[in-house]
Order: C-alpha cells, then sequence, then structure tokens
C-alpha cells in the first residue's frame, strides 16, 4: 500500500494492522474494532491519535463516522470533538492524502456544520490541514484545556 509511505504531517504512533483474506485493516484504538485500511482512514487514525496524545483532547469525547441526515439525506461525518459540556465544537473532514483541500471540501464540512454546528471546522489529508473558526477565519486548532 504505497499511501502508508506517504509523508503524513501527524506524529507517527505504534498503529496496529492486520492482514485477512487479502485485505488490510486497522485498529480504531477509540471504537475498539477493526476497520478495512484506506488512505482515507490511515488519515482519520493518525488524526484521532494526534487529537488525544498531543493536543490532549479526551477519547470518550471524539465521535467517529456518525449519520446525520441533511436535506433529508444520510450523511456520515468523519469526526465531530465535543467539550465536557457534550456540545460539538470541531468538526472534521478527512480526505485521502492525494486529494486536495479544496473549496468543495469546506462545502461539504461547512454542510454537515449547518447541523452540528460546532465552534470550528477542520479539513485534513494527512499532508495539510485547514482549521476555521466560527467566524470562517482561519486559526490553529486549539489544545483541549484552551476551549
Amino acid at each position: 500500500m504505497s499511501y502508508l509511505n506517504l509523508p503524513i504531517k501527524y506524529p507517527l504512533f505504534n498503529t496496529k494492522l492486520k492482514k485477512l483474506k487479502g485485505q488490510t485493516y486497522i485498529f480504531d484504538e477509540v471504537r475498539k474494532k477493526w476497520l478495512v485500511l484506506s488512505p482515507e482512514e490511515w488519515v482519520r487514525q493518525h488524526l484521532i491519535h494526534f487529537l488525544i496524545k498531543q493536543k490532549k483532547y479526551p477519547a470518550s469525547l471524539i465521535s467517529i463516522e456518525k449519520e446525520i441526515i441533511l436535506n433529508d439525506l444520510k450523511k456520515r461525518y468523519d469526526i465531530v470533538v465535543y467539550n465536557k459540556q457534550l456540545q460539538p465544537i470541531i468538526v472534521i473532514e478527512c480526505k485521502a492524502p492525494y486529494i486536495e483541500l479544496d473549496q468543495s471540501v469546506v462545502e461539504q464540512a461547512l454542510r454537515y456544520n449547518l447541523i452540528i454546528k460546532a465552534s470550528y471546522l477542520m479539513l485534513s489529508n494527512g499532508v495539510s490541514d485547514i482549521t476555521f473558526n466560527n467566524l470562517n477565519q482561519q486559526v490553529n486548532l486549539p489544545d483541549y484545556l484552551e476551549i
């Protein structure tokens, strides 16, 4: 899998991988289950680890790939991070490392946030990321203690 060798901006961690019937799986420490390893999942797992280890967000406040209804359509967000009061504070849209973080990715995250109403939007392809606050200003992703 060539994308496993792509430079990811997030710190490497001890990923748990396994092969089963020719398919590679990665263990999600938050959801406690094995997931098919795709380029987007590779980014998502590194970003989750970064949020927990570097930014100090509690794993219990991170929601991953949950369904929402948007204009009568079922959609699935990548990551939503909550505060201690269980209010959504960050919506994160993950893309594969070779996907550009363009206007369509911003619009996708904004559509999800119409329902979720988080204070921050973050886009990441593992190579670069962009974070916006609720004033649509580009900002650095805050640490957990800053929110």
